[in-house]
This record gives structure tokens, C-alpha cells and sequence, in this order.
């Protein structure tokens, strides 16, 4: 895993740890047919298709709705600026935006291990998805 800054983008990329991250976060369940590849400014997992295309998606809501095209500094430019400050965490919202969360640095930002976000993202997703399905009649 490397993290740093790349430009304006704080990046984590997972590299070998990211198929036991894939199944941490439960990732297929929400975007079947993509592999994950890392983090992007900590709200965006950055992913790619089995067609080799490399997207941002947020972390929550996650699904294939939300899929924006992304670049990855090239292989050989990826020598991140690390970040002492923020190494080994992840900026997390106690209350996601999506659900009202207040966007600023406040009382709704805390930092998190890895381990946390993945029970994080899974957690909110799960209730994202059961608020946001029809209820057949």
C-alpha cells in the first residue's frame, strides 16, 4: 500500500493488500464486475472495470450510478508525497453526507483505521440500501 499526495489528491493505493480489502468492504456486493484499487481524497474509492477502465465512485452511496471516470498517475510517476499527518488514517464523516452530514471539519469529522472505514462503508451502504428500495405493494 502507498498513500501520498498526488497534485491535489491525497491517494491511497492498495496494490497487493487490495483483494482482502475488495471482500472487507463487501465491494462486489455493491459493484459487481470491478476490482478495487484504492482511495481517492478519502471519499472516493477508486476502481476499475473487468475492461480496464479506472473510475471514482464515492464511498457512500456506493453503486454503479455513481461511476465517474478517473485517471491514475502513471506507474512511474507514482511516487506520492507522503503525508506524516495523515498516514495509516482515513477522514470519515459520523454522518455521511449523503445522509445530512455536514461537510466541513467539525464535530462530523473523525479519522479512522482502515479496518474501521471498511466497517464503515459496509455498514452505511446496507442502511443506504434498505431506505433508498421500493417496497413492493
Amino acid at each position: 500500500m502507498i498513500e501520498g499526495w498526488s497534485g491535489d489528491d491525497y491517494l491511497i493505493l492498495f496494490e497487493d493488500d487490495a483483494p482482502g480489502l475488495q471482500q472487507a468492504y463487501a465491494l462486489g456486493q455493491f459493484l459487481p464486475g470491478h476490482r478495487l484499487l484504492g482511495l481517492r481524497g478519502w471519499d472516493d474509492f477508486i476502481v476499475q472495470d473487468e475492461a480496464g477502465a479506472v473510475f471514482c465512485v464515492p464511498t457512500v452511496p456506493l453503486g454503479l450510478g455513481h461511476l465517474e471516470p478517473f485517471v491514475l498517475p502513471e506507474p512511474g510517476a507514482r511516487s506520492l508525497s507522503p503525508d506524516p499527518r495523515f498516514t495509516g488514517r482515513i477522514k470519515w464523516y459520523v454522518q455521511p453526507i449523503v445522509f445530512g452530514g455536514d461537510p466541513d471539519a467539525g464535530p462530523n469529522l473523525v479519522w479512522v483505521s482502515l479496518t474501521q472505514h471498511a466497517e464503515l462503508v459496509r455498514y452505511w451502504n446496507d442502511l443506504h440500501r434498505k431506505l433508498t428500495a421500493t417496497t413492493p405493494r
